[in-house]
């Protein structure tokens, strides 16, 4: 396998450490040796002294949520997440991506997201074309809202219309390159999916992105690909605060207790944890997990239940764990993906999203 010299310097020094054996939500969900970073570690550099095929450790490749738990607690900064997607693009360069894999790969490659889908709601049909004339901002609401979650969709557009916000939504909204990169990381068709998205958001002056990963792939994967975005991008999350301060919406604590489920994507990579906590305090009570803010624990999400579900509601079933184990009965969310895997498995806890608060839904 043909791997970067970085690459494998970081394989040679994750396999024989265990420093982050304890932070992976994969792991701990499963209790597999094989879900850690050091395992993972080690599979490849077998690959890489020809002991074993890549084939052979491609299950275990996409195992891997890519949330970054372990670059983040590593003081010696090696980079598992790094080296997990160089081999992911390795093996679709070398034709040896699972089928289960591929077949993802082929739907967003046809169809813009990894689902095959081409149509979403008819409520939401509706809210679209109600907004489909051209403003100066646009709200990118990304392929888990407009085609899995759909009635999030339609609440994240009702708290920009509850606010007076003039805004713009696409019929064919273009994928954000975002899911291509997490299965096969930087290859040619990543760098085109997101030449096209930045060319037709540069068509706005500012551009909301209601989908944590979307915002992470267009504020910071875009600039290591080389792809340039004129226009002014900020997350759902920071735009809705920024409206509730400057008045355009009545707020009213309601006094209940709720803990709040940071998104990796924006308390770990885009460095925000506030502007949600903002949002919450006007609306409830805020308490905290015992992991929070840029030591949040990944809670699940939409893509990766394709293909390991069952392994997927184990992670979510232990993150309504950390929260009920502070007393929480009420988890808020920023996240669609993480909000869709955790209202699957929640029986005891309440899960809301920040629009529920907003919306008093």
């Amino acid at each position: 396998m043909i791997m970067s010299e970085k690459s494998k310097q970081h394989v040679d020094s994750c396999r024989f450490c265990w420093m982050c054996h304890h932070i992976c939500p994969i792991g701990n969900a499963t209790g597999q040796e094989r879900n850690t970073a050091r395992a993972r570690a080690l599979g490849i550099s077998l690959v890489n002294r020809e002991a074993i095929d890549l084939s052979e450790i491609m299950d275990n490749i996409f195992e891997c949520s890519t949330c970054g738990a372990c670059v983040h607690d590593c003081v010696t900064g090696w980079d598992p997440v790094m080296f997990t997607k160089e081999t992911r693009r390795e093996a679709a360069l070398e034709g040896k991506l699972p089928d289960y894999i591929m077949s993802l790969v082929a739907n967003c490659l046809e169809t813009g997201n990894a689902y095959g889908k081409t149509t979403t709601c008819d409520r939401l049909t509706e809210a679209i074309k109600a907004h489909s004339a051209k403003k100066d901002t646009l709200l990118l609401l990304g392929v888990d809202a407009k085609f899995m979650v759909c009635e999030q969709a339609l609440k994240a557009v009702k708290v920009l219309d509850k606010a007076g916000v003039d805004f713009t939504l696409l019929e064919n909204e273009p994928a954000s390159g975002g899911q291509l990169d997490f299965l096969i990381g930087a290859a040619n068709e990543t760098k085109e999916q997101m030449e096209n998205c930045a060319k037709t958001l540069n068509e706005y002056k500012t551009v909301v992105v209601y989908d944590p990963n979307d915002s992470k792939a267009i504020k910071q994967l875009y600039k290591e690909y080389g792809v340039e975005v004129n226009a002014q991008v900020v997350t759902y999350t920071s735009f809705v605060a920024g409206l509730i301060k400057e008045g355009k919406l009545n707020t009213k604590n309601s006094g209940e207790a709720v803990v709040f489920q940071d998104p990796y994507q924006l308390s770990r990579d885009l460095e925000e944890t506030e502007p949600a906590r903002e949002i919450i305090m006007s609306y409830a009570v805020l308490g905290e997990m015992l992991l929070n803010r840029a030591e949040t624990v990944w809670a699940g999400n939409i893509l990766m239940a394709q293909y390991m579900p069952e392994i997927v509601k184990k992670v979510a079933s232990r993150r309504i764990f950390n929260a009920t184990s502070v007393g929480a009965k009420k988890i808020v969310t920023a996240s669609v993906a993480e909000y869709a895997s955790l209202k699957a498995v929640a029986e005891d806890v309440q899960i809301l999203s920040l629009e529920d608060l907003i919306l008093g839904e």
